[in-house]
């Protein structure tokens, strides 16, 4: 016995050896899906993925883009007569009558609380006349966010060879969601009483996960359990998506706490605090949107005390010239990483100068990476 166990301890220090000169591929964190991944709203830097390029049956999380188009086109206070079509509507149901007259809010609510497939065909023909016809805005609404692997045959979700999308897609799809007020105020709600119906939210992350605040489940027997949430914390959001996934509440749970430990939002370097540490920061000039240009070479500037535009324009050259930033900037970074950025004129900045002229571009990257 002696004899075995030293035999294995050697072994084991050999295989050590052996590992420290091959380093495992570990990840962090991991899932039950077949597909998935994690992407930070505001930037669209993808912290985790895992297969997200497959193309996969997507259920009922196609109901956030239903609901996103109807936002879009139509007018919440609208009118919608039930079909025969969409009251017989096979799958989850919200249990709309033929006939039944109900507001396009209350058949959004049913959409994304009830997961209606009864309330996407209503919905669809309100809209679009047709749930072909609302097909084909769905794939140009879809092309505009920049799903460029996804189609889309019928406003529900149910199985077809034509509707399918992939893990980033559907994230895209989320962090275009997130930006609709009203889409958000309805995934978000956990029960409404509206219309004559009391209707409670199938997504249980809403209870389960801080911050969260929608989307939207979905299960067909092909598909498998589908989930597209997003969770907000200390002003940073998060999409995860999960599609064929039997452990999706706790696979959303661990991606999240990932996610947030590991990109907090307080990493994050936005334009000026870039420019600040970069740029001016021996001088001791705190930065918000602005920049100046003297001789060929880029500073920055904010109001801050006595010190301000006026003031720091006195102690540069009278060739200096004022440039503003045209958009803001942000970029979760891990612990470790680095932003920097590197100003780019696109020529010489001479009198006469008109506001509002476009001087260059502010170029980020990520340890040497361009992002």
């Amino acid at each position: 016995m002696q004899t075995l166990l030293r035999r294995l301890a050697a072994l084991g220090i050999a295989l050590a050896a052996l590992f420290s000169l091959f380093p495992c591929q570990t990840h962090a964190v991991s899932t039950s899906a077949s597909s998935a991944i994690l992407m930070d709203v505001d930037s669209g830097r993808v912290l985790y993925e895992q297969n997200a390029d497959a193309k996969m049956l997507i259920a009922s999380t196609t109901k956030i883009l239903t609901a996103l188009v109807a936002i879009r086109e139509g007018d919440l206070n609208d009118v919608v007569t039930v079909s025969r079509e969409a009251a017989y509507t096979e799958g989850s149901s919200m249990y709309l009558k033929v006939g039944e007259k109900l507001t396009l809010e209350t058949l959004l609510y049913g959409l994304l609380l009830c997961s209606g497939n009864d309330a996407a065909v209503a919905i669809a023909e309100h809209i679009s006349g047709s749930q072909e016809d609302f097909a084909k805005l769905m794939n140009a609404t879809a092309r505009e966010i920049g799903m460029e692997h996804s189609s889309f045959a019928n406003p529900n979700g149910l199985d077809h060879e034509d509707h399918y999308s992939t893990a980033r897609d559907m994230a895209r799809l989320a962090c275009a969601a997130v930006e609709n007020e009203t889409l958000v105020r309805m995934a978000s709600t956990r029960s409404v009483t509206i219309g004559g119906r009391t209707m409670t939210n199938h997504n249980k992350l809403l209870n389960q996960i801080e911050g969260c605040i929608g989307l939207k489940t979905g299960y067909t027997m092909a598909a498998g359990r589908t989930l597209v949430s997003c969770v907000e914390r200390n002003g940073q959001r998060l999409v995860a998506v999960t599609l064929q996934d039997g452990n999706d509440w706790a696979d959303h749970a661990a991606l999240y706490d990932y996610g947030f430990s590991t990109y907090p939002a307080k990493l994050g370097a936005s334009l000026g605090q870039t420019i600040q540490r970069s740029i001016l920061e021996p001088m001791g000039i705190a930065v918000l949107d602005h920049f100046i240009v003297a001789d060929g070479q880029v500073y920055s500037m904010m109001q801050q005390g006595d010190l301000n535009p006026e003031a720091l324009l006195t102690r540069l050259p009278a060739s200096a010239r004022t440039l503003v930033a045209a958009d803001s900037f942000a970029w979760p970074l891990a612990e470790g990483e680095s932003l920097e950025l590197d100003v780019e004129l696109a020529g010489s900045l001479r009198a006469p100068i008109r506001a509002g002229r476009r001087a260059g571009e502010a170029v980020f990257s990520v340890n040497g990476k361009e992002v």
